[in-house]
């Protein structure tokens, strides 16, 4: 009996110190996971650039030498002349990059972000050599001047077109005569812009570039402006108003019926037609082309009414009234009164710029 308890006691031992082993042995483990150690991307060798700092050249960009690496990211960097300074160059992010006129004078560096599961790493290559250009601009198209000649509006130059990518332009306008020529610069007209004045008012204006980059610098000039014209208000073109085209004006502007001239002067009691001419200006101050011209005498059934007619390029309209049984209206009628209107196509004929006036032609029934 002492027997078989004393080979059940040493049963019970090693089941007691095996498990509680495996309890260690399995904390141990346990404890030595939770401790690992992150490993995230390693740079090995330095990314590096290839190709010449020249504008117009590409780069290529090499990401070096890594190590647990599950991804990676590009950008180029735009530094000083000194190399610091260093900014992303936007749209610049894969392996190659090509040098524009913004380099000029600029060094650039290959940046390359390492990512992995345990974090990420940066790394950038030595900057190049600073950035020149091939040869000094040359212009291959002039600035163009765009905006109102008009006195208060304001002019804008393009740069034109030119090689070798120039990294900086400058500006100057001129003051030339009436044919574009004989011009001289306008102090502290610098900009690309340039608003009129009344100083222009009657000239040509012309805009005059130099491109720079860092093998050089050249000049373009562009053509002359039309005739800068007068201010002459709200609803007015551009221009010295002669004459005025009539699509040209707008609100607040209104037309003028301003002069007429009849033939004959007197209306006889045997004249049988009328030509009446009809001058139309408006209140900017110049004749008007291409406005409506319509009359009729009162009152009616005297004269026929003729169709619309158009003002020409002298502002002048013509219209031929055929006489009718109802004229004369009495023995002793000394005038002929006619209701005038000049319009703008298109436009509401009571509104708009149209304009309205009476007018009348003599009357001698004795003659």
């Amino acid at each position: 009996m002492r027997t078989a308890d004393t080979r059940t006691r040493r049963w019970l031992r090693r089941v007691v110190v095996g498990g509680a082993l495996a309890g260690i042995l399995a904390v141990v483990a346990a404890g030595s996971g939770m401790a690992a150690a992150k490993a995230k991307p390693t740079n090995n060798t330095a990314p590096k650039i290839f190709g010449v700092a020249k504008i117009g050249q590409v780069l290529s960009g090499d990401r070096g030498d890594w190590t647990n690496v599950n991804s990676y990211a590009y950008s180029w960097l735009r530094c000083s002349g000194g190399g610091g300074n260093c900014t992303a160059i936007g749209g610049a992010n894969g392996t190659q990059y090509q040098l524009g006129g913004s380099d000029d004078g600029h060094r650039i560096r290959f940046q390359v972000v390492a990512k992995n599961n345990d974090g990420t790493t940066t790394a950038t290559s030595a900057a190049t050599a600073v950035v020149v250009a091939a040869g000094k601009p040359a212009n291959t198209a002039p600035p163009v001047i765009s905006g109102t000649p008009q006195e208060g509006s304001t002019l804008s130059g393009s740069n034109g077109t030119w090689t070798n990518s120039p990294s900086k332009y400058a500006y100057a306008w001129l003051r030339c005569d009436n044919k574009g020529g004989s011009c001289a610069t306008i102090n502290g007209a610098t900009k690309n812009t340039y608003a009129l004045t009344s100083g222009d008012v009657n000239t040509t204006i012309r805009i005059r570039v130099t491109a720079t980059n860092s093998a050089g610098s050249d000049t373009a000039q562009s053509g002359p402006t039309a005739v800068i014209g007068k201010n002459r208000g709200a609803g007015c073109p551009a221009g010295s108003g002669n004459p005025d085209q009539v699509a040209n004006l707008s609100q607040p502007v209104r037309l003028l019926v301003d002069t007429f001239q009849s033939t004959p002067t007197v209306v006889a009691k045997g004249t049988q037609s009328l030509s009446v001419r009809f001058h139309v200006s408006s209140t900017c101050g110049g004749s008007v082309q291409g406005a409506l011209v319509y009359a009729t005498a009162t009152p009616y059934n005297q004269w026929s009414i003729p169709p619309e007619a158009s003002s020409g390029a002298d502002g002048w309209a013509t219209l031929t009234f055929t006489r009718l049984r109802g004229f004369p209206v009495s023995s002793k009628q000394q005038l002929i009164a006619m209701f005038v209107r000049a319009r703008k196509g298109g436009e509401n004929p009571l509104a708009g710029i149209s304009t309205r006036r009476l007018v009348s032609v003599r009357v001698n029934l004795r003659s």
